[in-house]
């Protein structure tokens, strides 16, 4: 049955009438949450206007930690199926997704690029945030503070970020404490990042801030494990993370 709660009239979801079952330990728990609510969405057994449960409420009816369902959340907001606003909750705004794509077209030649700098970026990240986690200091945590908030204001200034997430992820590496794994990082410079190796012509304005926005909430999750000194977190958000990077530039050779 669905539940009434807050303002407006809005609806909160029950998961127990979808007969939702809690994730198995293999494969990517986040993907396995947002496919499932993004079916339900997408199928109208949740409708526009209504509320998914509460954080606490879907990570009990899945068996998954927050920072799962927060990331799951966050993939449906790239697509455009749901907003979360502070004090009233996450709600659906479409049946139909909008998957934010940052540019209409890619060459083939650049698509390799990206992918190639991506699984090494797969490689050295997990670890570097996990190192993060358990070696950062206070001028380690004020610096990854700083790098997100100019991350943050770059997006509502609705610039590309291009530099601020190369700054983000280095100060990452800074705080794992290891001269080698810096050094690497380095060497890559802001080409890095995918969206360096963009033709300006062939960007997509609109997709692209909801695409960096996806990108500011990842980081922010990232920022979170790390500073709360939570080593398997961190490893795992910087991996999905990153794989849904890899997952989106994929699919450019499959159009």
């Amino acid at each position: 049955m669905k539940e009434k709660r807050g303002g407006r009239g809005q609806m909160t979801i029950d998961m127990a009438e979808f007969n939702v079952q809690k994730v198995a330990k293999r494969g990517s728990l986040p993907d396995h949450v947002a496919d499932t609510l993004e079916a339900l969405i997408l199928e109208g057994k949740i409708s526009v206007g209504e509320k998914l449960p509460t954080e606490a409420r879907l990570c009990d009816s899945f068996g998954v930690s927050r920072t799962v369902i927060r990331e799951a959340v966050t993939h449906l907001k790239s697509l455009g199926l749901v907003e979360t606003r502070r004090g009233v909750g996450t709600t659906v705004l479409r049946s139909t997704a909008i998957e934010a794509r940052p540019a209409e077209r890619i060459s083939p030649t650049t698509i390799d690029d990206i992918l190639h700098v991506l699984e090494l970026r797969l490689s050295l990240e997990p670890a570097a945030a996990e190192l993060a986690a358990l070696r950062h200091d206070v001028e380690d945590r004020r610096n990854l503070e700083a790098r997100h908030a100019a991350f943050i204001k770059a997006h509502a200034e609705k610039s590309q970020a291009r530099a601020e997430d190369y700054e983000f992820h280095y100060a990452i590496f800074q705080a794992a404490k290891n001269p080698f794994f810096l050094q690497l990082y380095s060497q890559l410079s802001q080409s890095m990042i995918p969206r360096a190796k963009l033709s300006a012509v062939d960007i997509n304005r609109a997709a692209a801030e909801r695409y960096i926005g996806r990108v500011k909430e990842e980081h922010g999750y990232i920022l979170e494990a790390i500073l709360s000194r939570d080593e398997a977190a961190a490893r795992e958000t910087m991996y999905q993370h990153l794989h849904r990077s890899w997952h989106l530039y994929r699919n450019y050779l499959e159009r």
